[in-house]
Order: structure tokens, then sequence, then C-alpha cells
């Protein structure tokens, strides 16, 4: 009965927080994991008054993979969010700072955080806060006590495909779109042909693809192609199984493609996808890419809508 309970409530509060999700409600350009590096940076017990910290605490005290961690860093020294030098204490670690424009960008989401909190709470009768706060409190509490001395819970990692992996992103995007949207095996085979082209013929300086992995066994998928077009690199293939939804794992695939693209010297990266695929549509917005045409087609058994998407990366990508 507990188990029920307890995944019940979980079932709750995900679809709560959802409502406050930070792109779409607190309309800012960053994601959750994003926002949540930003508030530590700002609000570092070890550096309150200079909004500094060692990069190997913020990683600790986030449970973030440190290429992860190392990734998204890099994106807010490119915005001018922060600065990296090495610890003066420790010349092996990474101090990370704030910048004026960083301190404004978390100074924002706290204010933006704080007044979503406010309008959920608005509709909690007065005399009922205190009771919620207390169950909160007393969540945290126990559950606090009863997890300090159990393993830290699991974190996918992005790898490269070793043998097997291939087929099993031709074998998992089979089953998982024909139970989830219906789809005949025809898309089982354009995905086949998709992974038989990079498997014979690739540029590993150019083009890859990552395996999400979680406790030994793959989770995820992304490839990073060579499009048509000169200058431009293709993302395909992104998958998230089932039980590994719901941690930020489509983004990190996705801006791991971003990243590599950007390192790469590709002008801009580009993807097609269908709009029946909501959950990946948002992760591609919160990336910053733009849907730039669409058009109906008849695949894998229905009527379908295919989108294209666009996102530049280099001063002078074709407008």
């Amino acid at each position: 009965m507990a188990i029920k309970e307890v995944r019940a409530f979980n079932r709750f509060y995900t679809n709560l927080i959802g409502a406050l999700d930070y792109s779409r409600h607190l309309y800012t350009p960053y994601t959750l994991t994003e926002s949540r590096i930003l508030y530590e940076l700002a609000h570092s017990a070890h550096a309150a008054h200079s909004a500094r910290t060692d990069a190997a605490d913020l990683r600790a005290q986030l449970s973030l993979d440190a290429g992860y961690l190392s990734r998204l860093l890099a994106k807010f020294e490119r915005d001018g969010l922060i600065e990296r030098g090495p610890s003066k204490d420790d010349a092996r670690r990474q101090r990370v700072t704030l910048t004026a424009r960083g301190r404004e960008a978390a100074a924002l989401l706290d204010e933006r955080s704080r007044e979503a909190v406010g309008t959920l709470l608005s509709g909690v009768p007065p005399e009922e806060r205190s009771r919620l706060t207390g169950a909160m409190r007393t969540i945290q509490e126990v559950l606090g006590t009863s997890t300090t001395t159990a393993p830290t819970p699991s974190e996918p990692v992005l790898r490269e495909p070793a043998p097997g992996d291939l087929g099993w992103i031709v074998q998992r995007h089979g089953a998982l779109y024909a139970a989830e949207f219906g789809w005949n095996s025809e898309f089982e085979g354009l995905v086949a042909r998709i992974v038989a082209d990079f498997a014979q013929d690739h540029d590993p300086h150019l083009e890859r693809v990552w395996i999400a992995e979680l406790d030994g066994r793959p989770v995820g998928s992304v490839m990073c192609v060579r499009d048509d077009a000169p200058g431009t690199a293709r993302l395909r293939l992104l998958l998230v199984d089932p039980r590994a939804r719901g941690h930020g794992l489509g983004e990190l695939l996705v801006r791991t493609v971003i990243d590599f693209a950007y390192e790469a010297g590709y002008r801009e990266v580009v993807l097609w996808t269908n709009d029946v695929l909501t959950a990946a549509r948002k992760i591609y917005q919160r990336a910053g890419f733009t849907l730039v045409a669409e058009k109906p087609h008849r695949s894998y058994g229905a009527d379908l809508v295919g989108q294209d998407w666009r996102l530049p990366l280099q001063e002078g990508a074709s407008k």
C-alpha cells in the first residue's frame, strides 16, 4: 500500500512541477537544470558575497554528471554569465564566478520563481498553508533521514556506441514508436537505413553517435551527421527510454549534439521531426531551435505533419 501511495504522490508532484516549468511559465531561456546551477552559484554558502563556488562542489551539490556540468558551464561562459579559472587554494580545482550579467540572470530567475510559487500558494486557503508547509517539512525530515546511508542514485552517462548498440537503436526505436504511436515497420526500416549508413561510412571528427546508459543499460541515443547543405549538421534519432524520462536526459542529448557541432565548426544544426512528438519538440524549442517549415505526409501507417527545425551556431550562418 505504501508503494502505491508514494507512486501516486510522485505522479502528482511531477505534474505540479510541470506547472511551474521554467522555460514556459517563468519566461526564461534556461532549463530547470541550468536554473539550478545559476541559483547555486548565486546562493553558495561558501561564497555568498562574491557569487562564486568550486566546480567540484557544484557538481556534488547538484548530483550532476561531470561532463554534463562542464558543457553547461561552457555554455554559460560563452553567454557571458560566468568566468572560470583555477582555484587559489588548489590549482587542480576550477573556480566558477558569476559575472554581473550572470547575477542579473540569477536574480531574475529567483524573482520569477518566487512569483510562480506565490501564484501557486494563492490558490491554497490561508488556514491550510501551515498544514501544507508542515507536511513538506515532514517529507524532507523522514526521507532525508532514511536516505542518508542509501547509495547515491545513478546518473545517466553518455558514451560511444559499443558492439550491439547500433542494433539496439533500431530495435528500441521500432518497439517504442509502435507502442506509443502505432507506427508500423516502415519507421523501423527508416531507422535501420540511417544507422547502416552511419556504420558503413562516417567521419568521426564531424559525425558521432551517443548512447545514454543508466545502471549499465542503454536508455537513450542521439546522432549528429553531416547534412547535404554545406556547413550544416543534422540531429537524428533522439530517443529516451520511458524509464529514464523526467531527468533531463533528452536535453542532455540535444545539448551534446549542439556542443559537438559547434566545436566541429558547423554553422548550424537542423533536424526533421513530426508534430505528434510533442515532448521532443519542447526540448528543441528550449535548446533554441526554430520551426522553419511544415508539410503533411502519410508515413509509418499514420497521417502526420513533418517539421523542419533549425539552430544557427556560428556567426555568418545563412538566414
